[in-house]
């Protein structure tokens, strides 16, 4: 097994950071614009990826497995790309110097390091900085509008 694993630090209140990650409306402004579903543990989360033409690329429901307000958000992918299936991916929160909320985001579980994962990471990483933009700012870069890094998106 292999896991992804990033940190990052956002200068906000760790409130304001969960919120952008515990609703749909919250990851639909930083991930995938096209996120739907629910709120509350044990409910199901939809991210749906398209191309440009339109037609869908990717899709990836997720159960949410834990929501501890200001601490930690955690979602099992339950359907989505193989290699995706059965993984665990967590937002644990905590407080750094200066007012700033440090985001340790992991992706685990991943059945073996191959490009895939290598790119999964990559756009992580991205996405992250998209969540970052999007609470400090008020507007973040979801799909479609994200940072392009290789020909696979």
């Amino acid at each position: 097994m292999a896991d992804i694993v990033h940190r990052i630090g956002i200068k906000a209140p760790a409130d304001k950071v969960y919120q952008a990650l515990a609703t749909p409306q919250g990851v639909a402004s930083w991930w995938s614009r096209e996120t739907a579903g629910g709120s509350k543990v044990g409910e199901d989360l939809v991210f749906t990826f398209r191309e440009d033409d339109g037609s869908v690329k990717g899709e990836m429901r997720a159960q949410i497995a834990t929501l501890d307000p200001g601490k930690r958000v955690a979602w099992t992918i339950t359907t989505g790309p193989e290699e995706w299936v059965g993984t665990d991916i967590s937002f644990d929160l905590s407080k750094g110097e200066d007012g700033m909320t440090i985001v340790l985001f992991a992706h685990r579980k991943w059945p073996e390091q191959k490009d895939f994962m290598a790119h999964c990471s990559m756009k992580w990483a991205t996405f992250l900085l998209s969540l970052r933009q999007l609470v400090e700012t008020g507007k973040g870069k979801p799909a479609p509008d994200d940072l392009k890094i290789d020909d696979w998106n």
